[in-house]
């Protein structure tokens, strides 16, 4: 995964980290090594094994130090890899990823190991930046409802990635490193190896630590994951499918690779699953790219990145956003944090908002997750579980997950604003929407998540408050005009209105501190809207799709593993990339 840090972090790394997706890898079947040739895309054929010698150039394809892509090695590493075999097994795969790519290397990658205590000591806090930027970062995950009020947000992006980084290619340095077992000898994933080599590449025709490849916010950092990242796992995918063909390939670790371990994690899933959409929409994005304009397609959209989350979720790089309409205009000694973001912003995105939804109904799976039904009130909190399980388009060797909702499909822009007063905390989120349908679809939405949380009872044009017991206490003001959607938090009503003057909001009664005792239009009185009792069953545990009422998942997309939904299941081989070291911990100041 390639990810740069903080710039208070002396060297941009590039991280693989194994975590959540199923691997699966047999019965893979072969896939065409690339898209439709030509010059235009700087592809070459491939070099055959009587070409390929000691000390060719790098001018030739599928062939790097002699060693041919056809070719096989000799060793098992079951005991672990000496410097030798590692150099022989890097050789052998910089010449695979060539024919896959079509396109060589212009030189050779070092691969270095590095113990698991070794790394965590050199990383430990490393991309979590200044005091403020903590706070800040902070009120961005609780707008996101994903880490509470009493828990350290950046704590949280520690735990996701601390334990499970397996290596990662650093283009300050032009090297991978392999995170490895204290004490024992490298045991390397190829398709980790594949991956990393191929940034590897991606670095030698386009430099990665260009600011290019940096997005200014949330959103902007995942929406160019999507290319880098799609296209690591686009040959990678690829690279697995040859292996499960006809080529000869290293068998992966039992843990993995770089002793990620097995097990169910204690992450926040609500942060990983953020983490995780480039990886398989990406992907599935530049398999269109290749498919329509081969890997001249790729390369186009390497030097000219997507800008939103949106554009990779719907494929569509011609995506539109609209212009979102703040003024900063509160009062009460209310200030924001003009020294991070974007002059105090952060732009949440598509993707986060889908995983915002998404996560109240995890808890289904998950111990540190909630059981509302947000997406679809009139569904199972399984059903609402299992909305990002179904997918529209599948990778061929791993589980994929969806992003796209019509709660979400219609986003156009936001700026969430954290402040601060003293020692309160609190946020104004401006959004924007494509249509004032996708505006209604989003705020009601909110509101369903506000009661679910509450006790209920939400009232429209009312302050709503949500008691000490959440773990999102304070007040709440959701407005809606025409395609905007504004959301103000304070720990107090009043605080509300201080953030946010000239809202059209009144405070709650007093006699009872929750909002208003009627339900509103949209039925979100907590009684039915909020799933918490899992609504919308047909009275036997079911919604009438297949979920179980029990564990919520659905055995028709468990992929023959019962009780347990892809990816998700308790003792499920944990194997994936995504991005490390504090993905959402950057441009501190």
């Amino acid at each position: 995964m390639r990810r740069v840090l903080t710039p208070s972090t002396a060297a941009a790394v590039v991280a693989a980290v194994a975590v959540l997706c199923v691997a699966f890898t047999a019965g893979v079947a072969a896939a065409p090594d690339a898209g439709p040739p030509g010059a235009e895309g700087g592809t070459l054929p491939s070099a055959s094994a009587e070409e390929c010698g000691p000390g060719d150039g790098t001018e030739l394809v599928g062939c790097w130090n002699g060693t041919h892509y056809e070719d096989s090695l000799s060793f098992e590493q079951s005991d672990g890899l000496n410097e030798t075999q590692l150099s022989a097994l890097t050789d052998l795969t910089m010449a695979r990823v060539e024919h896959v790519r079509q396109r060589p290397f212009k030189e050779d990658v070092p691969v270095e190991t590095v113990s698991r205590s070794e790394y965590a000591n050199d990383t430990a806090g490393g991309g979590n930046g200044s005091e403020a930027f903590r706070r800040w970062n902070d009120q961005v995950w609780e707008a996101l409802f994903v880490v509470g009020d009493e828990t350290n947000a950046n704590d949280e992006i520690d735990s996701v990635f601390g334990g499970a980084v397996s290596g990662f290619y650093s283009p300050s340095r032009d090297e991978i490193v392999i995170v490895v077992p204290d004490g024992e000898s490298p045991d390397i994933d190829p398709s980790t190896l594949a991956h990393e080599l191929l940034h590897a590449m991606q670095d030698q025709y386009h430099d990665l630590t260009r600011p290019r490849y940096v997005g200014v916010t949330q959103d902007g950092d995942l929406a160019v994951d999507g290319i880098v990242e799609g296209e690591a796992v686009h040959v990678e995918e690829r690279y697995a499918a040859r292996c499960a063909d006809n080529w000869t390939c290293v068998e992966a670790p039992a843990s993995g690779g770089g002793g990620g371990g097995g097990g169910t994690p204690d992450y926040n899933f609500g942060i990983l699953q953020t983490v995780l959409q480039p990886y398989g929409d990406g992907a599935l994005y530049v398999r269109e790219l290749v498919d329509e304009g081969g890997w001249a397609a790729v390369n186009e959209t390497m030097n000219d990145p997507p800008e939103s989350t949106a554009e990779v979720i719907h494929r569509d790089p011609d995506y539109e956003e609209g212009n979102v309409t703040f003024e900063d205009a509160a009062t009460g000694g209310w200030e924001t944090y003009p020294n991070q973001g974007v002059d105090g912003a952060e732009t949440a995105g598509e993707a986060s908002m889908f995983v915002m939804f998404w996560y109240q109904s995890a808890g289904v799976q998950f111990d540190s997750g909630y059981e509302y039904s947000i997406l679809e009130p009139d569904r199972s909190v399984g059903a609402n579980f299992n909305v990002h399980l179904r997918t529209d388009a599948e990778l061929r060797t791993r589980a994929t997950y969806n992003y796209a909702h019509p709660v979400t499909d219609g986003w156009a822009g936001d700026e969430l604003y954290p402040y601060r007063n003293g020692d309160r905390d609190g946020y104004v989120w401006a959004t924007e929407w494509q249509t004032r349908e996708d505006a209604a679809a989003f705020r009601d939405a909110y509101v369903r998540m506000l009661s679910a949380h509450g006790d209920g009872g939400y009232e429209d044009g009312t302050v709503y408050v949500i008691d000490e017991e959440s773990d999102f206490p304070g007040a709440y003001g959701v407005e809606r005009d025409g395609t905007s959607v504004t959301v103000t938090h304070a720990p107090s009503p009043e605080g509300v209105l201080e953030l946010r003057p000239d809202a059209d909001l009144t405070l709650p009664d007093a006699d009872d501190g929750t909002g208003g005792d009627g339900g509103s239009e949209d039925g979100t009185d907590g009684s039915d809207g909020d799933g918490s009792d899992g609504g919308g069953t047909d009275g036997d545990g079911t919604d009438g799709d297949g979920s179980d009422g029990e564990n919520g998942t659905n055995d028709s997309e468990t992929d023959g593993t019962a009780g347990s939904a892809p990816g998700f299941g308790v003792g499920a081989a944990l194997v994936a990339l995504v991005a490390a070291l504090g993905l959402f911990a950057r441009r501190a100041r």
